[in-house]
Protein backbone atom coordinates (compact mmCIF):
# COMPACT_ATOMS: atom_id res chain seq x y z
CA UNK A 1 0.00 0.00 0.00
CA UNK A 2 1.21 3.31 -0.50
CA UNK A 3 1.61 6.15 1.93
CA UNK A 4 1.83 9.85 2.06
CA UNK A 5 1.54 13.06 3.91
CA UNK A 6 -0.64 16.01 2.98
CA UNK A 7 -1.86 19.47 4.54
CA UNK A 8 -4.67 20.99 3.63
CA UNK A 9 -8.44 21.21 4.46
CA UNK A 10 -10.74 17.98 4.81
CA UNK A 11 -13.45 19.77 2.01
CA UNK A 12 -10.77 20.17 -0.77
CA UNK A 13 -9.87 16.99 -0.88
CA UNK A 14 -10.73 15.02 -3.98
CA UNK A 15 -10.52 11.13 -3.21
CA UNK A 16 -12.38 8.32 -2.46
CA UNK A 17 -12.77 8.67 0.94
CA UNK A 18 -12.26 11.22 3.96
CA UNK A 19 -11.83 10.03 8.19
CA UNK A 20 -12.39 11.53 10.67
CA UNK A 21 -13.39 10.65 14.55
CA UNK A 22 -16.00 11.27 16.62
CA UNK A 23 -15.94 10.98 20.25
CA UNK A 24 -18.35 9.93 22.78
CA UNK A 25 -21.13 10.92 23.49
CA UNK A 26 -21.47 12.26 20.10
CA UNK A 27 -18.88 15.02 20.34
CA UNK A 28 -16.82 15.83 16.64
CA UNK A 29 -13.36 15.62 16.77
CA UNK A 30 -11.76 19.00 15.75
CA UNK A 31 -11.26 17.89 12.08
CA UNK A 32 -15.00 16.58 11.75
CA UNK A 33 -16.18 20.28 13.47
CA UNK A 34 -14.81 21.81 10.73
CA UNK A 35 -16.04 19.42 8.53
CA UNK A 36 -19.06 19.89 9.54
CA UNK A 37 -19.17 23.69 9.50
CA UNK A 38 -18.66 23.51 5.53
CA UNK A 39 -21.21 21.12 5.21
CA UNK A 40 -23.76 23.08 7.07
CA UNK A 41 -23.53 21.12 9.74
CA UNK A 42 -24.76 17.84 8.10
CA UNK A 43 -22.46 15.67 10.29
CA UNK A 44 -23.92 16.61 14.20
CA UNK A 45 -27.33 16.45 12.17
CA UNK A 46 -26.31 13.31 11.92
CA UNK A 47 -25.15 12.32 15.32
CA UNK A 48 -28.01 14.54 17.23
CA UNK A 49 -30.50 12.02 15.40
CA UNK A 50 -28.32 9.10 17.27
CA UNK A 51 -27.14 7.55 13.74
CA UNK A 52 -23.56 7.42 16.10
CA UNK A 53 -22.84 7.67 19.35
CA UNK A 54 -18.97 7.75 18.94
CA UNK A 55 -18.00 4.85 21.14
CA UNK A 56 -14.67 2.59 20.45
CA UNK A 57 -14.55 0.95 17.10
CA UNK A 58 -17.95 2.34 15.84
CA UNK A 59 -17.98 3.81 12.05
CA UNK A 60 -20.43 5.04 10.14
CA UNK A 61 -19.85 5.47 6.21
CA UNK A 62 -21.05 8.32 4.12
CA UNK A 63 -22.24 9.01 0.96
CA UNK A 64 -22.66 12.56 -1.28
CA UNK A 65 -21.64 14.79 1.78
CA UNK A 66 -22.41 18.35 0.73
CA UNK A 67 -19.80 21.11 -0.25
CA UNK A 68 -16.82 18.78 -0.12
CA UNK A 69 -14.82 16.70 -3.15
CA UNK A 70 -14.86 13.47 -1.40
CA UNK A 71 -16.90 10.27 -2.80
CA UNK A 72 -17.11 9.62 1.00
CA UNK A 73 -17.08 10.54 4.59
CA UNK A 74 -16.14 7.94 7.27
CA UNK A 75 -17.39 8.95 10.65
CA UNK A 76 -14.81 6.31 13.07
CA UNK A 77 -15.74 6.23 16.86
CA UNK A 78 -13.15 6.92 19.53
CA UNK A 79 -14.32 6.42 22.68
CA UNK A 80 -14.28 9.06 25.46
CA UNK A 81 -11.84 11.78 24.60
CA UNK A 82 -10.49 11.59 28.31
CA UNK A 83 -9.56 8.12 28.09
CA UNK A 84 -8.17 8.81 24.12
CA UNK A 85 -4.64 6.86 24.75
CA UNK A 86 -2.16 4.96 22.36
CA UNK A 87 -3.69 1.71 22.40
CA UNK A 88 -7.22 3.51 21.71
CA UNK A 89 -5.28 5.86 19.01
CA UNK A 90 -3.98 2.37 17.46
CA UNK A 91 -7.70 1.12 17.58
CA UNK A 92 -9.45 3.45 15.46
CA UNK A 93 -6.29 3.17 12.99
CA UNK A 94 -7.22 -0.58 12.86
CA UNK A 95 -10.83 0.16 12.58
CA UNK A 96 -10.53 2.60 9.85
CA UNK A 97 -8.35 0.65 7.85
CA UNK A 98 -10.55 -2.20 7.87
CA UNK A 99 -14.12 -0.75 6.89
CA UNK A 100 -11.87 1.88 3.75
CA UNK A 101 -10.57 -1.74 3.03
CA UNK A 102 -14.14 -3.36 2.76
CA UNK A 103 -15.78 -0.79 1.20
CA UNK A 104 -14.11 -0.17 -1.67
CA UNK A 105 -12.53 3.24 -1.38
CA UNK A 106 -9.32 2.16 -2.79
CA UNK A 107 -7.75 5.50 -1.64
CA UNK A 108 -8.47 7.93 1.66
CA UNK A 109 -7.43 11.00 3.48
CA UNK A 110 -7.43 10.28 6.95
CA UNK A 111 -7.81 12.99 9.72
CA UNK A 112 -7.21 10.59 12.83
CA UNK A 113 -3.57 11.38 12.20
CA UNK A 114 -4.77 15.16 14.27
CA UNK A 115 -6.15 13.73 17.29
CA UNK A 116 -5.02 14.59 20.12
CA UNK A 117 -3.46 11.69 21.91
CA UNK A 118 -1.62 12.21 25.26
CA UNK A 119 1.95 12.73 25.32
CA UNK A 120 2.77 12.40 21.39
CA UNK A 121 3.53 14.27 18.90
CA UNK A 122 2.95 14.16 15.09
CA UNK A 123 5.93 12.20 14.19
CA UNK A 124 4.87 9.18 16.39
CA UNK A 125 1.06 9.47 15.57
CA UNK A 126 2.11 8.88 12.09
CA UNK A 127 4.44 6.55 12.34
CA UNK A 128 1.96 4.18 14.13
CA UNK A 129 -0.73 5.04 12.08
CA UNK A 130 1.27 3.61 9.32
CA UNK A 131 2.82 0.81 11.28
CA UNK A 132 -1.04 -0.15 12.17
CA UNK A 133 -2.20 -0.08 9.20
CA UNK A 134 -0.14 -2.43 7.48
CA UNK A 135 0.08 -5.06 10.34
CA UNK A 136 -4.06 -4.71 9.87
CA UNK A 137 -3.46 -5.44 5.90
CA UNK A 138 -1.30 -8.63 6.82
CA UNK A 139 -2.42 -12.07 5.37
CA UNK A 140 -0.29 -15.13 5.67
CA UNK A 141 -1.51 -17.27 2.48
CA UNK A 142 0.81 -18.15 -0.02
CA UNK A 143 0.64 -21.58 0.85
CA UNK A 144 -3.01 -21.63 0.09
CA UNK A 145 -4.42 -22.65 -3.19
CA UNK A 146 -7.12 -20.26 -2.70
CA UNK A 147 -5.74 -16.90 -1.68
CA UNK A 148 -7.69 -15.05 1.68
CA UNK A 149 -7.98 -11.65 0.43
CA UNK A 150 -10.10 -11.43 -2.23
CA UNK A 151 -11.57 -8.04 -1.69
CA UNK A 152 -12.39 -6.67 -5.45
CA UNK A 153 -11.47 -3.19 -4.26
CA UNK A 154 -8.57 -2.93 -1.70
CA UNK A 155 -6.91 -0.18 -0.13
CA UNK A 156 -4.92 0.73 -1.78
CA UNK A 157 -3.79 4.46 -0.88
CA UNK A 158 -3.60 6.02 2.34
CA UNK A 159 -2.49 9.58 3.29
CA UNK A 160 -2.18 10.85 6.46
CA UNK A 161 -3.12 14.83 6.99
CA UNK A 162 -1.19 16.86 9.53
CA UNK A 163 -2.37 20.49 10.33
CA UNK A 164 -0.10 22.24 9.01
CA UNK A 165 2.77 22.40 5.58
CA UNK A 166 5.80 23.14 8.73
CA UNK A 167 5.17 19.52 9.53
CA UNK A 168 5.11 17.53 5.98
CA UNK A 169 8.96 16.68 6.43
CA UNK A 170 8.58 15.22 9.82
CA UNK A 171 5.60 13.49 8.73
CA UNK A 172 7.17 11.93 5.62
CA UNK A 173 10.42 10.94 7.84
CA UNK A 174 7.90 9.12 10.26
CA UNK A 175 6.16 7.20 7.81
CA UNK A 176 9.58 5.98 6.21
CA UNK A 177 10.48 4.31 10.09
CA UNK A 178 6.77 3.28 10.12
CA UNK A 179 7.15 1.84 6.40
CA UNK A 180 10.72 0.04 7.57
CA UNK A 181 9.72 -1.27 10.55
CA UNK A 182 6.19 -2.66 9.32
CA UNK A 183 8.60 -4.18 6.81
CA UNK A 184 11.05 -5.95 9.26
CA UNK A 185 7.44 -6.88 11.35
CA UNK A 186 5.91 -8.88 8.15
CA UNK A 187 9.22 -10.87 7.32
CA UNK A 188 9.36 -11.85 11.14
CA UNK A 189 5.78 -12.89 10.93
CA UNK A 190 6.23 -14.56 7.44
CA UNK A 191 9.15 -16.78 9.07
CA UNK A 192 6.95 -17.47 11.75
CA UNK A 193 4.03 -18.55 10.07
CA UNK A 194 5.69 -21.18 8.08
CA UNK A 195 5.74 -24.98 8.79
CA UNK A 196 8.92 -26.80 10.03
CA UNK A 197 8.83 -28.99 7.07
CA UNK A 198 9.74 -25.76 4.92
CA UNK A 199 11.38 -22.99 7.38
CA UNK A 200 14.29 -25.18 8.11
CA UNK A 201 17.68 -24.16 9.80
CA UNK A 202 19.08 -24.78 6.25
CA UNK A 203 15.85 -22.20 4.81
CA UNK A 204 16.93 -19.92 7.66
CA UNK A 205 20.20 -19.36 6.52
CA UNK A 206 19.02 -19.32 2.75
CA UNK A 207 16.70 -16.17 4.16
CA UNK A 208 20.10 -14.61 5.57
CA UNK A 209 21.94 -14.96 2.50
CA UNK A 210 18.60 -13.24 0.80
CA UNK A 211 18.68 -10.54 3.05
CA UNK A 212 22.27 -9.56 2.44
CA UNK A 213 21.88 -9.87 -1.29
CA UNK A 214 19.17 -6.95 -0.89
CA UNK A 215 21.58 -4.33 1.21
CA UNK A 216 24.86 -3.30 0.50
CA UNK A 217 26.30 -2.72 3.62
CA UNK A 218 25.38 -6.45 5.10
CA UNK A 219 26.77 -9.71 5.15
CA UNK A 220 26.02 -13.03 5.96
CA UNK A 221 27.88 -16.04 7.00
CA UNK A 222 27.12 -19.54 8.10
CA UNK A 223 28.95 -21.66 10.27
CA UNK A 224 28.10 -25.50 9.55
CA UNK A 225 28.22 -28.16 12.27
CA UNK A 226 31.62 -29.29 11.18
CA UNK A 227 32.39 -25.68 12.42
CA UNK A 228 30.37 -25.68 15.57
CA UNK A 229 32.31 -28.67 16.60
CA UNK A 230 35.68 -27.12 16.18
CA UNK A 231 34.75 -24.43 18.57
CA UNK A 232 33.55 -27.22 20.86
CA UNK A 233 29.67 -25.90 21.29
CA UNK A 234 28.95 -28.67 22.67
CA UNK A 235 25.77 -27.48 24.17
CA UNK A 236 24.25 -26.41 20.48
CA UNK A 237 25.15 -29.72 19.42
CA UNK A 238 23.57 -32.10 21.65
CA UNK A 239 20.20 -30.45 20.85
CA UNK A 240 21.03 -31.12 16.68
CA UNK A 241 21.68 -34.58 17.58
CA UNK A 242 18.21 -35.79 17.27
CA UNK A 243 17.33 -34.19 14.26
CA UNK A 244 17.70 -35.38 10.29
CA UNK A 245 18.45 -31.76 9.47
CA UNK A 246 21.91 -29.89 10.01
CA UNK A 247 22.32 -26.96 12.82
CA UNK A 248 23.38 -23.39 11.46
CA UNK A 249 24.66 -20.92 13.23
CA UNK A 250 23.89 -17.91 10.93
CA UNK A 251 25.39 -14.49 11.19
CA UNK A 252 24.45 -11.41 9.68
CA UNK A 253 26.55 -8.42 10.38
CA UNK A 254 25.35 -4.53 9.47
CA UNK A 255 28.00 -1.80 9.21
CA UNK A 256 26.34 1.71 9.10
CA UNK A 257 28.46 3.19 11.88
CA UNK A 258 31.99 3.67 12.32
CA UNK A 259 34.43 1.40 11.67
CA UNK A 260 35.68 1.03 14.92
CA UNK A 261 32.72 1.27 17.07
CA UNK A 262 31.76 -1.62 19.27
CA UNK A 263 28.56 -3.34 18.03
CA UNK A 264 24.71 -3.84 19.00
CA UNK A 265 24.73 -7.89 18.93
CA UNK A 266 21.35 -8.90 18.48
CA UNK A 267 20.99 -13.15 19.80
CA UNK A 268 17.64 -14.69 18.16
CA UNK A 269 16.43 -18.34 19.20
CA UNK A 270 15.97 -20.46 16.05
CA UNK A 271 14.10 -23.79 16.88
CA UNK A 272 12.08 -24.08 13.93
CA UNK A 273 10.49 -26.76 15.85
CA UNK A 274 10.61 -27.92 19.20
CA UNK A 275 8.99 -30.71 20.15
CA UNK A 276 10.83 -31.86 23.39
CA UNK A 277 13.06 -34.19 22.35
CA UNK A 278 12.74 -36.93 25.10
CA UNK A 279 11.19 -35.54 27.20
CA UNK A 280 8.30 -34.53 24.41
CA UNK A 281 5.81 -32.60 24.61
CA UNK A 282 1.77 -33.08 24.84
CA UNK A 283 0.08 -33.47 21.04
CA UNK A 284 -1.99 -30.65 22.10
CA UNK A 285 -1.18 -27.61 20.23
CA UNK A 286 2.35 -29.01 19.61
CA UNK A 287 2.21 -27.71 15.74
CA UNK A 288 2.45 -23.94 17.45
CA UNK A 289 5.83 -25.39 17.94
CA UNK A 290 6.99 -24.04 14.80
CA UNK A 291 6.53 -20.85 16.40
CA UNK A 292 9.99 -21.79 18.88
CA UNK A 293 11.98 -19.93 16.12
CA UNK A 294 10.32 -16.36 16.69
CA UNK A 295 13.20 -14.77 18.26
CA UNK A 296 15.41 -15.66 15.03
CA UNK A 297 12.59 -14.10 13.25
CA UNK A 298 12.65 -10.95 15.18
CA UNK A 299 16.44 -10.62 14.43
CA UNK A 300 15.54 -10.90 10.75
CA UNK A 301 12.63 -8.36 11.34
CA UNK A 302 15.05 -5.65 12.90
CA UNK A 303 18.37 -6.50 11.10
CA UNK A 304 16.21 -5.32 8.31
CA UNK A 305 14.91 -2.87 9.22
CA UNK A 306 17.78 -1.16 10.76
CA UNK A 307 19.30 -1.27 7.16
CA UNK A 308 15.83 0.31 5.65
CA UNK A 309 16.87 2.67 7.75
CA UNK A 310 20.70 3.08 6.97
CA UNK A 311 20.73 3.48 11.02
CA UNK A 312 24.47 4.77 11.47
CA UNK A 313 25.13 1.87 14.34
CA UNK A 314 26.90 -1.57 13.79
CA UNK A 315 24.71 -4.60 14.37
CA UNK A 316 24.90 -7.65 14.10
CA UNK A 317 22.54 -10.79 14.42
CA UNK A 318 23.36 -14.07 15.42
CA UNK A 319 20.87 -17.02 15.09
CA UNK A 320 21.86 -20.58 16.65
CA UNK A 321 19.10 -22.74 14.80
CA UNK A 322 18.12 -26.42 15.37
CA UNK A 323 15.33 -28.76 15.40
CA UNK A 324 14.70 -30.43 18.81
CA UNK A 325 12.94 -34.32 18.03
CA UNK A 326 13.20 -37.52 19.75
CA UNK A 327 15.74 -40.03 18.34
CA UNK A 328 18.06 -42.76 19.12
CA UNK A 329 20.89 -39.90 19.13
CA UNK A 330 18.75 -36.90 20.72
CA UNK A 331 20.08 -35.44 24.41
CA UNK A 332 18.88 -37.76 26.91
CA UNK A 333 17.86 -36.49 31.06
CA UNK A 334 20.56 -36.88 32.77
CA UNK A 335 23.28 -36.08 30.14
CA UNK A 336 25.95 -33.95 30.66
CA UNK A 337 27.06 -32.14 27.53
CA UNK A 338 29.95 -29.18 27.44
CA UNK A 339 29.61 -25.97 26.39
CA UNK A 340 31.74 -23.85 24.02
CA UNK A 341 32.89 -21.70 27.22
CA UNK A 342 34.38 -24.84 28.90
CA UNK A 343 31.17 -25.24 31.63
CA UNK A 344 29.16 -28.22 32.00
CA UNK A 345 25.38 -28.79 31.88
CA UNK A 346 23.24 -31.51 33.32
CA UNK A 347 20.30 -32.05 31.12
CA UNK A 348 17.50 -32.64 33.34
CA UNK A 349 14.64 -31.80 30.61
CA UNK A 350 15.87 -31.95 26.98
CA UNK A 351 12.61 -29.43 26.36
CA UNK A 352 14.83 -26.95 28.11
CA UNK A 353 16.85 -26.77 25.05
CA UNK A 354 16.59 -23.28 23.75
CA UNK A 355 19.29 -21.91 26.47
CA UNK A 356 21.59 -24.99 25.53
CA UNK A 357 21.75 -23.46 22.01
CA UNK A 358 21.54 -19.54 23.60
CA UNK A 359 24.26 -20.78 25.80
CA UNK A 360 26.84 -21.13 23.39
CA UNK A 361 25.81 -18.73 21.04
CA UNK A 362 26.40 -16.19 23.37
CA UNK A 363 29.98 -17.21 24.41
CA UNK A 364 30.44 -17.20 20.30
CA UNK A 365 29.83 -13.72 20.60
CA UNK A 366 32.12 -12.76 22.78
CA UNK A 367 34.90 -12.33 19.21
CA UNK A 368 32.23 -9.19 18.31
CA UNK A 369 33.73 -7.02 21.60
CA UNK A 370 30.04 -6.00 21.69
CA UNK A 371 28.74 -2.61 23.32
CA UNK A 372 25.95 -4.86 23.77
CA UNK A 373 24.11 -7.88 23.54
CA UNK A 374 20.58 -8.93 23.78
CA UNK A 375 19.09 -12.30 23.06
CA UNK A 376 15.54 -13.02 22.53
CA UNK A 377 13.70 -15.89 22.46
CA UNK A 378 10.88 -17.97 23.02
CA UNK A 379 12.19 -19.57 26.26
CA UNK A 380 9.74 -20.86 28.74
CA UNK A 381 5.98 -20.97 29.74
CA UNK A 382 6.55 -19.61 32.95
CA UNK A 383 6.82 -16.28 31.10
CA UNK A 384 3.08 -16.61 30.08
CA UNK A 385 2.29 -17.44 33.46
CA UNK A 386 3.73 -14.54 34.99
CA UNK A 387 2.79 -12.33 32.00
CA UNK A 388 -0.08 -13.65 29.35
CA UNK A 389 0.09 -12.27 26.38
CA UNK A 390 1.13 -8.91 26.56
CA UNK A 391 4.06 -8.07 27.89
CA UNK A 392 7.56 -9.84 26.62
CA UNK A 393 9.81 -10.49 30.13
CA UNK A 394 12.65 -8.52 30.25
CA UNK A 395 16.37 -9.86 32.40
CA UNK A 396 19.53 -8.36 32.55
CA UNK A 397 22.87 -7.64 34.55
CA UNK A 398 23.04 -4.24 33.01
CA UNK A 399 20.49 -1.15 34.12
CA UNK A 400 20.86 1.10 31.35
CA UNK A 401 20.42 -1.71 28.91
CA UNK A 402 17.20 -2.69 30.40
CA UNK A 403 16.22 0.94 30.80
CA UNK A 404 16.26 1.39 27.59
CA UNK A 405 14.30 -1.92 26.36
CA UNK A 406 11.61 -0.88 28.96
CA UNK A 407 11.16 2.90 27.24
CA UNK A 408 11.43 1.31 23.70
CA UNK A 409 8.30 -1.00 24.73
CA UNK A 410 6.25 1.99 26.08
CA UNK A 411 7.41 4.43 22.88
CA UNK A 412 5.95 1.55 20.32
CA UNK A 413 3.44 -0.17 22.42
CA UNK A 414 5.48 -3.37 22.43
CA UNK A 415 6.19 -3.45 26.27
CA UNK A 416 8.01 -5.24 28.58
CA UNK A 417 8.43 -5.93 32.41
CA UNK A 418 11.47 -5.91 34.01
CA UNK A 419 11.80 -9.53 36.47
CA UNK A 420 14.05 -9.89 39.25
CA UNK A 421 17.92 -11.69 38.14
CA UNK A 422 19.12 -11.85 41.89
CA UNK A 423 22.04 -14.35 42.87
CA UNK A 424 19.48 -16.38 45.10
CA UNK A 425 17.78 -18.00 42.36
CA UNK A 426 20.84 -19.65 40.94
CA UNK A 427 21.69 -22.28 43.28
CA UNK A 428 18.03 -23.88 42.15
CA UNK A 429 20.49 -24.89 39.04
CA UNK A 430 22.94 -26.36 40.82
CA UNK A 431 23.99 -30.23 39.98
CA UNK A 432 25.57 -32.84 41.79
CA UNK A 433 27.45 -33.85 38.72
CA UNK A 434 27.93 -30.93 36.45
CA UNK A 435 28.70 -27.06 36.45
CA UNK A 436 24.87 -26.44 36.69
CA UNK A 437 21.45 -28.32 35.47
CA UNK A 438 19.77 -26.99 32.58
CA UNK A 439 16.39 -26.60 34.83
CA UNK A 440 15.65 -25.01 38.25
CA UNK A 441 12.77 -26.84 39.04
CA UNK A 442 9.05 -25.11 38.84
CA UNK A 443 9.09 -22.24 40.52
CA UNK A 444 10.31 -18.60 38.76
CA UNK A 445 10.86 -20.79 35.36
CA UNK A 446 11.48 -17.68 33.67
CA UNK A 447 14.02 -16.37 36.05
CA UNK A 448 16.35 -19.51 36.32
CA UNK A 449 16.15 -19.91 33.18
CA UNK A 450 18.05 -16.32 32.53
CA UNK A 451 20.13 -17.31 35.22
CA UNK A 452 21.26 -19.89 33.33
CA UNK A 453 21.88 -17.53 30.34
CA UNK A 454 24.02 -15.20 32.63
CA UNK A 455 26.33 -17.42 33.63
CA UNK A 456 27.01 -17.25 29.96
CA UNK A 457 27.24 -13.35 29.59
CA UNK A 458 30.02 -12.53 32.33
CA UNK A 459 32.14 -10.46 29.64
CA UNK A 460 29.98 -7.59 28.70
CA UNK A 461 26.67 -5.98 29.02
CA UNK A 462 23.60 -8.56 28.33
CA UNK A 463 19.62 -7.82 28.24
CA UNK A 464 17.30 -11.41 27.99
CA UNK A 465 13.70 -11.07 26.28
CA UNK A 466 11.40 -13.68 27.07
CA UNK A 467 9.03 -13.78 24.03
CA UNK A 468 6.60 -16.79 24.55
CA UNK A 469 3.37 -15.18 25.35
CA UNK A 470 4.08 -12.31 22.86
CA UNK A 471 5.72 -14.34 19.20
CA UNK A 472 2.56 -15.61 18.69
CA UNK A 473 -1.60 -15.79 18.96
CA UNK A 474 -3.35 -18.72 19.20
CA UNK A 475 -7.24 -19.43 18.40
CA UNK A 476 -8.76 -17.84 16.00
CA UNK A 477 -6.30 -15.46 15.35
CA UNK A 478 -3.06 -17.66 15.26
CA UNK A 479 -0.44 -16.51 13.70
CA UNK A 480 2.77 -14.56 14.13
CA UNK A 481 2.82 -11.29 15.88
CA UNK A 482 5.96 -10.35 14.57
CA UNK A 483 6.84 -8.93 18.30
CA UNK A 484 9.31 -7.67 19.30
CA UNK A 485 10.37 -6.24 16.02
CA UNK A 486 8.83 -2.90 16.64
CA UNK A 487 10.76 -2.40 20.34
CA UNK A 488 13.74 -3.55 18.68
CA UNK A 489 13.98 -1.29 16.08
CA UNK A 490 13.00 1.76 18.59
CA UNK A 491 15.99 0.89 20.79
CA UNK A 492 18.43 0.59 17.54
CA UNK A 493 17.15 3.96 16.50
CA UNK A 494 17.52 5.84 19.80
CA UNK A 495 21.16 3.40 20.43
CA UNK A 496 21.97 5.03 16.92
CA UNK A 497 20.82 9.17 18.08
CA UNK A 498 23.00 8.61 21.20
CA UNK A 499 26.14 7.53 19.01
Amino acid sequence: MEFSVKSGHSEKQRTACIVVGVFEPRRLSAPAEHLDKVTDHYLSNLIRRGDMEGKLGQTLLLHNVPNTLADRVLLVGCGRERDFNDNKYRKVITTAVNTLNETGSMEATCYLTELNVKGRNTHWKLRHATEAAQDTLYRFDSLKSKKDNNTRRPLRKFILSVSSRRELADGEAAVKEGLAIASGTKLAKDLGNLPGNICTPTYLADQARSLADHFDNLKVSVLEEADMEELAMGALLSVSKGSRQPAKLIIMEYEGGKKNAQPVVLVGKGLTFDAGGISIKPSANMDEMKYDMCGAASVFGAVSAAAELALPINLIGVIPSSENLPDGDANKPGDIVTSMSGLTIEILNTDAEGRLILCDALTYCERFNPDVIIDIATLTGACVVALGKHASGLLGNHNPLTHDLLNAGKYTGDRAWEMPLWDEYQDQLNSNFADMANIGGRDAGTITAACFLSQFTKKFHWAHLDIAGVAWKSGKEKGSTGRPVPMLTQYLIDHSAKE
